[in-house]
């Protein structure tokens, strides 16, 4: 059980980190979603440069503990991502690739929420007449 429990916490924490990456891109159909992104993506910095623990690294080494592993040499990321998916020496590279589509995701949300909000009072309303 523990190691089903491993797999659905890796999971997870694969999809709370698209959605920190890519999640602003679906406040552009629904504008609240920008919110919740916003605490991920504030969430998914303070762990990534302070020493505060991730929550879903936590939970999943206390998994691996109870199948008798340790815990994730050098964290989530580290043991997933760096040197398996892209080389470590590509980590500045990505973080600007990640602000920019954090940011580009924020404008297109902004300019989708403008133009919603700019068109309900330019609709013509009927003249009551008397």
């Amino acid at each position: 059980m523990a190691k089903f429990l491993a797999d659905v916490t890796v999971t997870l924490h694969i999809g709370a980190l698209l959605f920190i990456g890519l999640g602003g891109f679906l406040a552009w159909r629904w504008p609240k979603v920008v919110f919740v992104h916003v605490f991920f993506a504030l969430w998914g910095v303070l762990v990534n440069v302070t020493p505060i623990p991730c929550p879903l690294t936590a939970l999943e080494n206390h998994f691996r503990h109870q199948q008798g592993l340790g815990d994730l040499p050098g964290g989530f990321n580290a043991y997933y991502f760096y040197d398996t998916l892209f080389p470590r020496s590509f980590l500045p590279v990505i973080a600007v690739f990640a602000l920019t589509l954090l940011v580009l995701s924020y404008v297109g949300a902004y300019q989708r929420w403008r133009h919603r909000h700019d068109g309900e009072g330019t609709h013509a309303r009927p003249v009551h007449l008397g």
